[in-house]
């Protein structure tokens, strides 16, 4: 059946960037969180953002990896 992996295919191109915002703003809710618990604003903010966004880069390019990976299997 050629159709599931293309539906596999768009299921994971929709999950890239959903995982991006997620994790943005993860990082983004703990760190609002941390400030207030500890009254260190912005900087704990700030720091998580950061650390979100990375996440979300570093998730995106592991799913680009995986694919294209997965992709020079099936050419050989």
């Amino acid at each position: 059946m050629p159709e599931k992996p293309f539906f596999r295919q768009l299921l994971q191109a929709s999950t890239v960037g959903l995982n991006l915002v997620f994790s943005t703003f993860i990082g983004l809710a703990i760190g609002y969180g941390l400030d207030s618990l500890f009254h260190t604003a912005p900087w704990l903010t700030i720091i998580f953002l950061v650390i979100g966004i990375i996440a979300g880069f570093r998730e995106l390019l592991r799913m680009a990896k995986k694919q294209d990976n997965g992709t020079d299997t099936k050419n050989t």
